[in-house]
């Protein structure tokens, strides 16, 4: 219960000066999967994460909560800026400027400016447990990147950087094999955490497996986008601003007839 009301008590304090601040300089119809709804998803896993991590702290572990939200809510602000592997630094650029803004003591939260910083070096390298802010920071970023929201962020991403539609699920699948591995190596003593967001990862695996088996043959820019590749066809008119997101999830049927698209947009309204 205490721990319970410490964490409603951050949320309290942050939770509208960090949206009002994230929403004032992101632009979500330019990349939507890294919108307000990612970095409050974010912030949901973080919390979880925490409870579990406590239960192994002494009480003055909660001093942590209130850095923890403000890296939840503001790890990929930067995207605003950049979408490449420098978005990092300017998130962390944009998290100064809030800590500043709301009169913060910067010398008390410099390792939330490192964890926002760092939250994307998917290489997992140095030691995560001299640095539980930044280790659960990346595992609740990683999180969000499973299930049918996963491949919605993971395809406007990599489509926004360019990558070739061949290589799209390929690289997919690499970068969500080693998320998976580092939530495993760090929270594998919680069986039923681990097992709820296997199948969650299980989910894109087996989605963007289908797609690799699809590409091959499949002629993108026709008339009617099909199966797995016509998804991400889909997504590309989403960042072309033909058509909503939100749109096409609220009632698939109206933009395509074909079973995988429709099952898709319907799963990730559900999601």
């Amino acid at each position: 219960m205490k721990l319970t009301v410490t964490i409603e008590s951050a949320e309290h304090k942050f939770k509208p000066i960090l949206e009002e601040f994230f929403i004032s300089i992101f632009d979500e119809n330019t990349l939507s999967s890294h919108g307000i709804d990612h970095h409050r998803r974010v912030w949901r896993y973080s919390k979880e994460l925490f409870i579990i991590v406590a239960r192994q702290k002494p009480p003055s572990f909660t001093h942590l909560l209130p850095k923890l939200i403000i890296a939840s809510y503001l790890h990929d602000i930067g995207m605003s800026v950049e979408t490449g592997i420098r978005h990092g630094k300017h998130s962390r650029d944009l998290c100064l400027q809030f800590l500043i803004k709301n009169n913060l003591l910067l010398n008390e939260f410099q390792d939330v400016l490192d964890a926002v910083e760092n939250h994307d070096n998917k290489e997992y390298a140095g030691d995560s447990d001299v640095n539980d802010l930044l280790r659960i920071l990346s595992v609740a970023d990683d999180l969000d990147a499973f299930g049918f929201t996963g491949i919605y962020r993971y395809s406007e991403i990599y489509l926004m950087r360019g990558i070739e539609m061949t290589d799209l699920g390929i690289l997919v699948k690499k970068n969500a094999a080693g998320r998976f591995a580092n939530f495993v190596k760090e929270f594998g003593f919680e069986d039923d955490y681990i097992l709820k967001h296997k199948k969650r990862y299980e989910i894109l695996v087996k989605f963007f497996e289908e797609y690799n088996n699809q590409v091959k043959g499949y002629c993108f820019g026709g008339s009617t986008p099909s199966g797995y590749c016509g998804v991400i066809e889909m997504f590309t008119d989403i960042l072309n601003n033909k058509i909503e997101l939100s749109d096409i999830s609220r009632d698939p049927d109206l933009y395509s007839t074909d079973q995988v698209i429709c099952r898709y947009f319907k799963e990730l309204g559900s999601e």
